[in-house]
């Protein structure tokens, strides 16, 4: 079993940057992808990010892509999503999550673990 826990979570104007961490607790084989998900008021979980543990090799939605970036510290058990130029669209519960090296990486039902989630409202 595997935690996945995020922080870093908070309020910002638009155009402003926030970091998100997503500490797991331990590896296991359904912890090779990585994603970060989230979830506006009234809309389905989406996929915005996921990274492919170890290696370097990321994915994103078009709507973050140039603005957000995903990365990991393998030493540290922790994946990061930084969050650059942002715009009230992006206001959501942020989620990370674990699958196995068969997930599709943008598909909530091909995760096995979640973290509880962390807000992000950006407004003026």
């Amino acid at each position: 079993q595997v935690q996945l826990v995020e922080s870093g979570g908070g309020s910002v104007q638009p155009g402003g940057s926030l970091s998100l961490s997503c500490a797991l607790s331990t590896y296991d084989a359904n912890s090779f992808v990585i994603g970060w998900f989230r979830q506006r008021l009234g809309n389905e979980r989406e996929g915005v990010a996921a990274i492919w543990r170890p290696t370097p090799w990321t994915s994103y939605t078009d709507s973050v892509k140039g603005r957000f970036i995903i990365f990991h510290d393998e030493s540290k058990k922790t994946v990061y999503l930084k969050m650059n130029n942002l715009k009230p669209e992006d206001t959501a519960i942020y989620y990370c999550a674990a699958g196995s090296q068969g997930t599709r990486w943008a598909t909530v039902g091909d995760y096995t673990y979640w973290g509880q989630g962390t807000q992000v409202t950006v407004s003026s």
